[in-house]
């Protein structure tokens, strides 16, 4: 059962239980993976994906012929919602596009910046049951956006060889290069070091359980990663005039995620915090996933009562929480006074599942409070910025004397003399 808490006075350890860190069996295991995979390549791949998944696979890539089955497999109805849903994401995202710029403002020098996309990217798309079309959809669609020529997909087949057809539709219309059948720690490795067929990218992003996570965290430095994601969480500040059956199914539905998952209300109303507790109880019985939910739901969720909704966006701040839910009669005059949350749900008619799917915004959000300095996926993900200058005679007349006082303040003499090597005589 959630508990009811007084906000007013809490500590901020005691809001969420945020310290989960790989163990040391997990970590070890881990690193002998990313060794095998970086010494026996595809061969190492096929070994776990028989031991993790039981699949037993000739080739690791999803084949032109398996595209074909799963596009007559695939529900023409919802077909059309994965089409309508990327549409939403790619006309969410190509707002988030920067335009190059170019300064010639003082005589005799250009200066600017360009944005380039990297090359190649390692999508992750973990299956629990199947794989999700909605992570290939927010994590391909914004590299496409950037303009990555190589987009690589890797998800962990079922015991028959086989991945989910709607995934592979989702592949289709983000444009992915090539979707490969595995999972896990290996998976990671694979993208991070190449082997005979899976390709080493610039770039993993992606969700997955806590090996994935210990991996990203380990090959970090010789691939660039999006972030190290937490389990999910949710917030919901709902005041008395809420609908506590809303509440509790939204609190739920990120519950049903993981044992892991956080699952807060925070209100200004007793009557609200006890009829949710009550709600959440009547709904647990009937959800399918209800034995992951119901841990979550005991270990991690919580109710918050706060002394007023300004107290209340107090605690917002200090949890920064990766889905936020304002549930109250006018959301968007409390917007300004959010500073910490990975995305924001406005009104009491916004639940976070259509974030998730259809809506635009990308779910791809920073966990475990890393919402203070961090942000959701987006283009500036997959692209890089340089700088670039260039300077005529008549720049250097100007300046080349005080660039090189500048380097002898700093003991650099080599750049005292480069500066001034190109004075006019």
């Amino acid at each position: 059962m959630m508990r009811i808490l007084d906000f007013d006075g809490l500590a901020p350890e005691e809001f969420l239980n945020r310290d989960i860190q790989a163990e040391e069996d997990v970590s070890a295991a881990v690193d002998a993976i990313l060794a095998e995979v970086r010494t026996r390549g595809d061969a190492a791949l096929r070994d776990y994906t028989r031991q993790f998944d039981g699949a037993e696979l000739k080739d690791l890539w999803v084949s032109a012929g398996e595209f074909d089955a799963a596009r007559e497999a695939v529900d023409p109805g919802f077909l059309e919602t994965l089409k309508e849903a990327a549409e939403n994401i790619r006309r969410f995202h190509e707002r988030q596009k920067h335009k190059d710029f170019v300064l010639a403002e003082q005589p005799g020098m250009i200066m600017g910046q360009r944005w380039t996309p990297i090359e190649r990217a390692g999508i992750c798309v973990p299956r629990s049951p199947e794989a999700f079309p909605s992570t290939v959809l927010m994590n391909a669609i914004p590299a496409q956006i950037a303009g990555v020529q190589d987009i690589v997909l890797v998800t962990p087949p079922g015991k028959d060889g086989s991945v989910s057809p709607e995934a592979l539709m989702a592949a289709e219309l983000a444009e992915v290069s090539g979707v490969f059948k595995i999972g896990g720690a290996q998976a990671v490795a694979a993208l991070a070091y190449g082997t005979e067929t899976v390709p080493r990218v610039d770039k993993i992003v992606g969700p997955g359980g806590i090996y994935v996570a210990t991996a990203k965290r380990k090959v970090f430095g010789q691939v660039d990663i999006d972030m190290i994601a937490g389990p999910s969480e949710i917030l919901v500040l709902a005041d008395g005039k809420s609908n506590p059956k809303w509440v509790a199914a939204d609190l739920l539905s990120q519950a049903e995620h993981d044992v892991l998952a956080s699952a807060v209300l925070v209100t200004d109303s007793h009557a609200l915090a006890e009829a949710v507790q009550a709600e959440v109880e009547v709904q647990l019985a009937s959800l399918p996933r209800k034995d992951v939910a119901r841990k979550s739901i005991d270990d991690n969720g919580k109710i918050l009562v706060a002394s007023s909704l300004e107290i209340a966006l107090e605690a917002v701040n200090r949890i920064a929480p990766e889905h936020l839910e304002l549930c109250v009669d006018d959301p968007f005059s409390m917007l300004p006074w959010i500073k910490n949350a990975g995305s924001i749900f406005l009104g009491r008619f916004t639940p976070e599942a259509v974030g998730d799917y259809f809506a635009g915004p990308n779910h791809t959000l920073p966990t475990s409070g890393t919402a203070r300095y961090s942000s959701p996926l987006g283009v500036d993900d997959f692209m890089k910025r340089s700088s670039f200058l260039c300077c005529g005679q008549t720049a250097v007349d100007t300046w080349a004397d005080r660039v090189a006082d500048f380097a002898r303040r700093e003991g650099l003499e080599g750049h005292a003399r480069s500066a001034l090597s190109r004075k006019a005589d």
